[in-house]
């Protein structure tokens, strides 16, 4: 075993040989999107998005699907398969199975297995102070979905969500990896704050976020300003706070933010050649690829906001 739980890493990575090792990880989601489809192309990308921020090449995957028994479900079903099908092809990923429960609440994920040199892995613990942070999807996702599921968000804050969601990091992952990044981590649950500490307390290093560069989807500040922050969102911040020191005059709406939880978010990314990939990325099509702050010696495993 090569990666671990130890250091917070998104997959864990199995040497099989010399010049080889798999990556796997596994991930579920209950709804974040009414429609099937897209919901199964964003699980899907999330689950993919595990192995992209370790640096592997996605090889096979299996379908875990919980939903209740009926004739309309199946049909949502079929639906949410197609669309996870969809997302796990275009990223070369083969379905080898799966399995599927009978359970009152829906639920889709998928566990995802892939291939990397052992000598090329991207972990948790090797940012290095020097470094540059390079974020490749704008956050929000966490309050546009509460928004929706109160009736309260734009449609067309909800189509650029459920885009950005579905946008595979594979892109970003090729480009990280060819720039030599060494480190990287995606953007999920814990937020772009408890994801950054994450990577902070594993390689022994402090981090600066500099709020204002910080991507953001369409509507996300608005929903922000209305309340609509996830109790999950929330919950972050009282659990993290304590390591995160904010300079007095940044924008709390924006505080807040970074601490919204993700789904299939984007690759945050320490390295030196930060520009260089912003600009190969923007060149693919990714425009909320941004440079939004770097990795300081001190104080450790702690993040400063400005």
């Amino acid at each position: 075993m090569l990666v671990g739980f130890a250091t917070g890493d998104d997959a864990g990575v199995y040497r099989l040989r010399e010049d080889l090792a798999i990556v796997q990880s596994v991930d579920m989601l209950t709804p974040i999107v009414d429609d099937p489809a897209t919901f199964g192309r964003i699980a899907a990308a999330n689950a993919l998005s595990d192995l992209y921020a370790m640096g592997a090449t996605p090889s096979t995957a299996l379908n875990i699907l919980a939903l209740p028994s009926g004739d309309a479900e199946r049909e949502i079903a079929r639906q949410i398969l197609r669309g996870g099908y969809e997302k796990l092809t275009e990223g070369g990923a083969a379905i080898i199975g799966g399995h599927t429960i009978d359970d009152p609440e829906l639920k889709y994920g998928v566990c995802v297995t892939g291939t990397i040199h052992p000598g090329r892995i991207l972990r948790n613990s090797a940012a290095r102070p020097g470094d540059t942070l390079v974020l490749t999807k704008a956050i929000g996702t966490g309050v546009i979905s509460t928004a929706l599921k109160g009736g309260l968000a734009a449609e067309e804050h909800v189509a650029a969500a459920a885009a950005s969601m579905s946008r595979l990091n594979a892109a970003a992952a090729r480009a990280a990896t060819d720039l030599g990044a060494q480190a990287a981590t995606d953007v999920t649950g814990f937020g772009l704050v408890g994801h950054l500490l994450e990577m902070a307390e594993a390689s022994g290093v402090g981090a600066v976020i500099e709020a204002s560069r910080v991507p953001l989807l369409p509507g996300a500040l608005h929903y922000a300003g209305m309340g609509l922050l996830p109790a999950g969102s929330l919950r972050l911040r009282e659990a993290y706070g304590c390591k995160v020191d904010v300079r007095s005059g940044v924008d709390e709406l924006l505080v807040d933010l970074l601490f919204d939880a993700q789904t299939s978010g984007g690759l945050l990314v320490p390295l030196i050649e930060a520009e260089a990939m912003v600009s190969r990325l923007h060149g693919e099509g990714i425009i909320e690829a941004a440079v939004i702050g770097r990795i300081v010696a001190e104080p450790r495993g702690r993040v400063m906001i400005v």
